[in-house]
């Protein structure tokens, strides 16, 4: 369990709302994601998968779904509940375990937890949210509270419901909304397709942010680069820039775009690690990891797109793919797979002169 003494603070920003954030991921931004990602931009929000209330309530497992590095601070626990009580008290564990802020899940639209009154159908009882919202408000001492939607669900087409629903999320006390710029239809299409096929209304994104000048807003969707969300925080025509960009899947894909956020988002000019260095500075949190009884393929597996783009970068994902989940597979199977990229780089600049 951290201490709020350790937690690094980063001056202005004073949620996810605000600047920079990576998204929330299931099966992807886990600890060791954060970590590695943590060696790419030292600013930027990192956030925790969705846990549910329940898994921490009554998993008896604090440590597996609440345990951290002090080093991905600040960080973000993103909750997945609905019952007022539930959402403060996880909320305290979250302060307890040295999480720098806490995020409620209104914008998952699987199935899977629509039955249990998680996510996107949220969105279509706002109450709930707002009770939500201000228990935990009331709950915690010295971090933020969120709440992370989706502009609509189903068949809700008027901006005005969504005006209602973030009226009630901002006067129940929370600290900024991260917003999906699309809607989420909770039967008909899979998860995938609700990230897909849904349009973005990026300008609904705006026009929340017009009407609540002084509440931070981020904006999530289809963004594919750093630079690609620079453009939210400047007007555009009549509409008012956002607060804060959130980008997910691109940075995850293509992690070595995580190195411009600092500079582009926070004015840090300091010199961001290269790749090479980035995987040296894993080592030793991999080698601690094994010591412990872990395996090499959960930490790799999201070090997978480190040499997206250059020669040798499939090289390096297949190699990775084929040896990591080996019994014993330690270290040496990221040096070697590094040395084929090398290897395949200097061939490539030799070819090319």
């Amino acid at each position: 369990m951290l201490n709020h003494s350790l937690q690094k603070t980063i001056g202005q920003p004073t949620c996810s709302a605000q600047h920079f954030s990576v998204a929330p991921m299931l099966d992807w931004t886990d600890r060791h994601c954060r970590v590695f990602h943590r060696q790419l931009t030292h600013q930027a929000w990192l956030y925790s998968e969705m846990v549910t209330t329940g898994a921490i309530i009554y998993g008896d497992n604090l440590e597996r779904f609440l345990g951290h590095s002090e080093d991905d601070v600040p960080v973000v626990l993103q909750l997945g509940g609905s019952g007022p009580e539930d959402l403060a008290k996880c909320a305290v564990l979250g302060e307890e375990w040295g999480y720098s802020e806490i995020n409620l899940n209104v914008g998952c639209p699987s199935d899977r937890v629509q039955n249990n009154m998680i996510g996107a159908c949220l969105m279509g009882h706002p109450g709930l949210v707002a009770e939500g919202v201000a228990a935990m408000k009331a709950a915690v001492s010295k971090i933020p509270v969120t709440v992370k939607s989706r502009i609509g669900i189903d068949d809700q087409e008027d901006f005005e419901t969504l005006v209602d629903f973030v009226t009630q999320v901002h006067d129940a006390g929370a600290d900024g909304m991260i917003i999906h710029a699309r809607k989420a239809w909770l039967q008909g299409l899979s998860p995938k397709e609700n990230r897909e096929v849904p349009p973005l209304k990026y300008d609904w994104v705006r026009r929340i942010k017009q009407l609540f000048p002084e509440f931070p807003i981020a904006i999530n969707g289809g963004i594919a680069s750093p630079q690609d969300g620079l453009a939210f925080l400047q007007p555009d025509g009549d509409l008012p820039a956002v607060d804060g960009v959130m980008l997910g899947r691109a940075v995850y894909e293509k992690p070595y775009l995580l190195t411009e956020v600092d500079r582009l988002y926070y004015d840090d000019v300091s010199e961001p690690l290269n790749r090479e260095a980035v995987l040296e500075a894993m080592y030793p949190y991999i080698e601690r990891h094994l010591s412990s009884g872990g395996k090499l393929n959960q930490v790799s597996r999201h070090m997978l797109g480190l040499f997206a783009g250059l020669p040798g970068g499939r090289m390096w994902r297949r190699y990775i793919s084929e040896n990591a989940f080996k019994p014993g597979a330690g270290i040496e199977v990221l040096q070697e797979a590094y040395r084929r990229v090398a290897q395949e780089i200097q061939r490539m600049e030799e070819q090319n002169r």
